[in-house]
């Protein structure tokens, strides 16, 4: 297959994957607060994109569009129990099937260890919990009530000095990248990569005093339009409120919310860092390239919102980070670009061009992007999971980011005037035009509605599986995926 780019020469790669971080909270990206050296010595060293997004803003759907190149309304992985099972092919099936070691430590959350997700070997994996997840947003499929899940006591009873084990998780990932990399990284004939997955930055944000101290709390910036009179209400977001069960965030909680959140991205930062200082101390940096991403965003307060579960920037746009062999130092990437573009960019990172088989995935390439070409794309997102009514979609153009919800009125923002998404313009007579000729564009990609109605099909027909409604309920709602070893957190049983 002929391209009309050049092929990266191959290079062994670091892939760096974190959970619920918000793009806006590194250094790199702007923020003054917040300390994360080690992930900005990673966009010094190469390329920031600046608009990149997830596919969906929840943990397991996310994922699975990172894994396949597919967004949600392709491989039908809708929510936290339809997950990955491997049966779709993934990046890491065709470097592996090149000859690559595709190696995994830590968190994947997909359906078990057992499947073949891809990867020659998955080191401490970290799965849904007991190859069922979170089998309570499956009543969305039936039009029931989902379960309230009690994110107040997760964020704001959690946050402050401590730790969890999801640190405790963190530490084990790093150790063991830090031994593979020394027994591995340096052997010759096999190129290889290294999937470095670390639970946090989810909460809760229970850090380490000396992490907690690095933000005083009254110093803390409040997150944009928190309070009932500066944020634009719309039925699903209410809706998503009413079942986090956050009541109303006074300052002195956002506050404290932030200094546990900007710890534990410090926390983070610090797993990188001693990983990548293996890297130096085995002279591999110059050889390898590293990449960094999370899996969605945080809202961590704005619009009176903690967590994700909805389309807005603080939930479904994403750091991405590039560097090493073949990628501009100091470069900044202002296109759309999207999580599905990882699959391409990854199997076109072994230096031979994707299979023919692979043509009609949605994702592109990132390495002309690297080479300096821009092209014109719109960003796409859906979501359709906890705590949702109704499928949710985003398309993006230019600054335009139009959020459709299918039977609710849809939101117009107009990022490069409006980043916080405070004034909705969807309903000004002057964008009826715009808003018509983006929903003409999404529609392009797929019918909300039919998305919607497969969705909730899906969900349904899993929710019988596990035994119907009844069953569903008296499982409660998993507040938070364990990691290995560690009982499960269930509410509302």
């Amino acid at each position: 297959m002929s391209l009309p780019f050049n092929l990266p020469a191959p290079s062994n790669l670091v892939y760096f994957q974190s959970d619920n971080h918000n793009r806006n909270l590194l250094g790199c990206y702007g923020h003054s607060i917040v300390q994360t050296p080690h992930l900005d010595r990673i966009a010094a060293r190469g390329a920031r994109f600046s608009n990149a997004y997830a596919a969906s803003a929840l943990c397991c759907p996310a994922r699975a569009s990172i894994a396949t190149g597919q967004y949600p309304h392709q491989s039908h992985l809708w929510d936290n129990a339809i997950v990955y099972d491997g049966s779709l092919p993934s990046w890491m099936h065709r470097l592996a099937d090149r000859g690559w070691d595709v190696v995994s430590i830590g968190k994947l959350h997909y359906r078990a260890a057992e499947d073949n997700n891809g990867f020659t070997d998955e080191i401490i994996p970290m799965h849904i919990l007991n190859q069922k997840g979170g089998v309570a947003m499956l009543l969305r499929g039936a039009g029931e009530e989902q379960v309230h899940i009690g994110q107040w006591e997760l964020y704001l009873d959690r946050s402050g000095t401590g730790t969890s084990y999801y640190q405790d998780f963190d530490r084990k990932v790093t150790q063991q990248a830090i031994r593979w990399l020394t027994e591995n990284g340096k052997r010759q004939g096999k190129p290889w990569v290294l999937h470095v997955s670390y639970p946090s930055s989810h909460p809760p944000f229970s850090v380490p005093e000396r992490l907690f101290d690095l933000y005083p709390v009254e110093e803390m910036p409040l997150p944009p339009a928190f309070a009932p009179g500066d944020r634009p209400e719309h039925p699903a977001i209410q809706y998503l409120r009413k079942l986090m069960d956050t009541k109303e965030l006074t300052p002195d909680d956002l506050q404290r919310i932030a200094a546990g959140y900007y710890g534990l991205i410090t926390h983070l930062d610090e797993q990188v860092g001693e990983v990548m200082t293996t890297l130096d101390t085995l002279e591999l940096t110059e050889d390898t390239r590293v990449l960094y991403t999370t899996d969605h965003g945080e809202m961590h307060g704005s619009h009176g919102l903690l967590g994700k579960c909805n389309l807005y920037e603080g939930a479904i746009a994403v750091p991405l980070l590039m560097a090493g062999p073949g990628i501009p130092e100091g470069m900044v990437v202002d296109g759309i670009t999207s999580h599905v573009d990882l699959f391409p960019t990854l199997v076109e990172s072994s230096g031979v061009a994707m299979d023919a088989v692979d043509a009609s995935l949605p994702g592109q390439s990132l390495w002309p992007a690297l080479e300096g070409e821009t092209e014109h794309r719109v960003g796409f997102a859906e979501y359709h999971a906890a705590m949702s009514l109704n499928g949710s979609f985003m398309l993006r153009e230019g600054d335009l980011k139009l959020i459709y919800h299918v039977d609710m009125p849809c939101q117009l923002f107009d990022l490069a005037h409006d980043p916080d998404e405070v004034d909705d313009l969807a309903g000004h007579v002057e964008m009826a035009g715009t808003v018509a000729r983006l929903e003409t564009q999404l529609r392009a990609i797929c019918n909300p509605e039919v998305v919607d109605r497969q969705a909730k099909a899906d969900q349904f027909a899993k929710m019988e599986y596990w035994g119907g409604k009844e069953a569903v309920l008296a499982e409660g709602q998993l507040v938070i995926t364990p990691p290995p070893g560690i009982e499960a957190e269930i509410t509302g049983r």
